[in-house]
């Protein structure tokens, strides 16, 4: 039995698919601790594994970002993303770029302390890391602790060659094509990042660690032994680093079927009786702040799809879009909200996907597995991040439809769901197949054996 401590950063859509791998590999038989910031907790305690406080960024999202408590330049940067992502992609991923040495590699010393007084304390065989976590995976590295990497997103999260950059989708939909200069302009904003932080890097082991290897490209360091993906094993992705075996999850959600809660049967039941459909629209934890085109969706939906109801997942704007489940003639289309519309702050997603019969989503990464897994088709609407890169996945895999959310009408959108409801994508079903054959059991029994195997290898003298 191994001791693994599994180290997640502070946000929602992160911690929750770590914590069911961690899961996972408590079952599997190893002692497990995860490690994230307190109010991630009840994540550790549901999963039945141990719990350690460890706060790695100065950001966080407890589930609804701008509720979420921040200082004041955290804030003032979630605003200016959001702002970003209404003049379209590329300003969206340019605003990004610019916030990343803010929010992604915070404190390096202090998490270096940390995780050192954390081995000490529990002396752990082995860590499991988001690749995200650039902080904690250099510390791990300065220390020379053996350590696995979760790939929280699309693969290109982690870039496989020279020219991949992290901050730069590997491939775009169809219906989002940046125009030649402003793929210039993210290129330049992406690897001056990513010589930045690799400069930093070199700096911090050099200073820190200086016996060990250097740490090389930034976005590029992981673990030398294991990196598990929390996406399908598609063709055409890029060849992950050399010498890593690669471990393509499918997905990353818990094995027992959610069950709702008594308020949400109810209000399932209800929209089921009056509609013979029912579409989930949810734009994840941070862009659920767009209602702008969640209103647009919603309204789109009501129009060109007579036979359905809508959940909308509202975050912090649900007293903005209330007046779609009241029926507000200045808010909705009179004659069609009110009965056929829920709005709620956040929704049981997952349990909510064995009663929908579509969904609407951001591209997110959970989002995407979630409802290839659940064989729901989805219309995709891609915002920033790696969001791009999974719309472009799920639309050449035949298992969703992309749209544009800076240009999309509701009318548009509503004849897409319309669509989606009459016929699912013809390659949804072969890879739900695929992808439920996976999942965090699977990837568990094969990450031990891997880093079994790395803890019994003799260290060269």
């Amino acid at each position: 039995m191994a001791r693994i401590v599994v180290v997640s950063p502070p946000f929602q859509s992160h911690a929750r698919p770590l914590s069911v791998l961690a899961g996972a590999l408590r079952r599997a038989g190893d002692e497990v601790h995860f490690a994230c910031a307190p109010a991630f907790e009840e994540l550790a305690r549901d999963a039945d594994i141990g719990f350690v406080p460890l706060t790695v960024t100065r950001n966080a999202n407890t589930g609804i970002a701008e509720t979420t408590e921040q200082d004041t330049a955290e804030a003032a940067r979630l605003t200016e993303f959001l702002d970003a992502t209404r003049a379209g992609a590329v300003p969206a991923l340019l605003a990004q770029a610019r916030h990343r040495g803010a929010d992604m590699l915070a404190d390096p010393e202090r998490i270096l302390a940390d995780l050192r007084n954390l081995h000490d304390r529990l002396r752990p065989d082995w860590y499991l890391v988001d690749q995200l976590n650039y902080p904690v995976t250099l510390a791990l590295h300065c220390l020379g602790l053996s350590y696995a990497s979760y790939c929280p997103g699309h693969p290109g999260y982690l870039p496989a060659g020279p020219d991949a950059f992290f901050g730069e989708p590997c491939a775009w939909p169809a219906g989002i094509r940046p125009r030649p200069a402003e793929r210039a302009a993210l290129r330049t904003a992406v690897r001056a990042n990513d010589a930045a932080f690799t400069s930093l890097f070199a700096d911090f082991a050099a200073l820190h660690a200086p016996h060990r290897p250097p740490p090389g490209r930034a976005f590029a360091l992981t673990s030398p032994h294991a990196v598990v993906y929390c996406y399908p094993p598609l063709p055409g992705l890029a060849v992950p680093p050399e010498g890593r075996e690669a471990l393509y999850a499918g997905h990353c959600t818990a094995p027992d079927a959610p069950v709702l809660d008594p308020y949400w049967r109810v209000e399932a039941d209800r929209l089921r009786t009056t509609a013979g459909k029912v579409v989930l629209v949810a734009f994840g934890t941070f862009l659920s702040a767009r209602d702008d085109v969640l209103r647009t969706v919603a309204r789109g939906v009501l129009e060109r799809c007579p036979e359905a109801a809508v959940v909308l997942a509202a975050g912090d704007r649900t007293a903005a879009l209330a007046g779609l489940a009241a029926g507000d003639r200045t808010a909705a289309l009179a004659d069609l909200a009110g009965p056929r519309v829920c709005v709620a702050a956040s929704v049981p997603q997952r349990a909510l996907l064995a009663e929908v019969d579509a969904m609407v989503h951001h591209g997110g990464n959970n989002s995407f597995t979630e409802c290839v897994a659940a064989g729901v088709p989805a219309l995709v609407l891609p915002f920033s991040s790696d969001q791009f890169a999974v719309a472009h996945d799920a639309e050449r895999a035949g298992a969703a439809v992309v749209l544009d959310p800076a240009a999309a009408t509701g009318r548009e959108i509503g004849d897409a769901v319309a669509a989606l409801l009459t016929a699912p994508p013809p390659g949804l079903r072969p890879l739900s197949v695929r992808v439920r054959e996976r999942g965090p059991d699977w990837a568990a029994v094969r990450l031990r054996a891997v880093m079994t195997a790395c803890q019994e290898r003799p260290v060269a003298p």
